[in-house]
């Protein structure tokens, strides 16, 4: 259990979200406007590298956030790093939209038109943020939140990387990176495109896709199709999503807009099928 504290930097704490390696969530109340946000707290590390690196990655949420305007994407409000009186250490206070929701991986139990709702919704979160010139660079199940009423949120921009930019070091979480993660190579809208494709594959059949090492690409191969491991997966989902995951860029979907239109067209069908079984 963690003790409440009544304020942090001025908002009123009303409850304990959930705690992260170094971190904790509140929900918090501004005094000054009245509204309610998620406050995330984190204490750094005496580690100057690891301090800096956190503190690199708020700050980039903040500033990609701000300039997305899409209904499924958590806005990152700002971020503030501050050493409270008489601490020995700095903290980072990252104020965010408050979305109180699971997370996708925990609803694996859900109907496949749910799961194709969402599937789209997040398509078009991720294909906004590429028009906008980003590619998030870190989709998967826990980067998704599902809220009761059935909002869909994609979460943490800490990842998010201008297109056509590599990064410095490898960067991506293993069984969704895609194979110019690894290498890292500029990253552009395909690899979204594969990142969410291992989401996809993830939720459809509860197994990662083999990350390729640095340099072994050639030896990568696309997973068995979804609808092998879990029939209940029509089979033009199984394809689609097999085509997100092509170890060579050039061979997926171009966009994550390719990829919404796909999913529309299965969701229609789909929802035929659900109509009249």
């Amino acid at each position: 259990h963690v003790k409440l504290p009544e304020l942090i930097h001025g908002y009123r704490v009303l409850k304990h979200i959930g705690s992260g390696a170094a971190s904790e969530i509140f929900c918090v109340f501004d005094p000054k406007t009245s509204a309610v946000y998620a406050l995330k707290q984190v204490l750094l590390d005496e580690k100057k590298d690891k301090d800096d690196r956190f503190l690199i990655q708020a700050e980039n949420e903040v500033k990609v956030s701000k300039k997305l305007s899409h209904p499924a994407v958590r806005r990152i409000h700002s971020v503030e790093k501050v050493r409270p009186r008489g601490w020995a250490r700095n903290e980072v206070i990252v104020l965010m939209e408050l979305v109180d929701g699971q997370s996708l991986d925990q609803l694996v139990g859900i109907s496949m038109q749910e799961k194709l709702r969402i599937f789209r919704e997040v398509a078009d979160a991720m294909a906004h943020m590429n028009d906008k010139g980003y590619v998030h660079a870190d989709m998967k199940p826990t980067n998704v939140l599902i809220t009761a009423e059935g909002k869909v949120k994609v979460i943490d921009l800490g990842q998010a990387h201008p297109i056509g930019k590599p990064k410095e070091r490898i960067q991506g979480t293993p069984g969704f990176m895609a194979p110019e993660q690894a290498d890292v190579e500029p990253l552009n809208e395909r690899t979204d495109v594969y990142n969410f494709g291992a989401t996809m594959y993830w939720m459809l059949t509860g197994r990662e896709v083999p990350t390729s090492g640095p340099g072994s690409r050639g030896q990568a191969e696309v997973p068995p199709l979804a609808n092998r491991t879990n029939p209940d997966v029509p089979i033009e989902l199984a394809e689609v999503v097999n085509l997100c995951l092509e170890p060579n860029a050039h061979g997926r979907w171009k966009d994550m807009h390719a990829v919404v239109r796909q999913l529309e067209k299965i969701s229609a069908s789909e929802g035929v099928k659900t109509r009249t079984a």
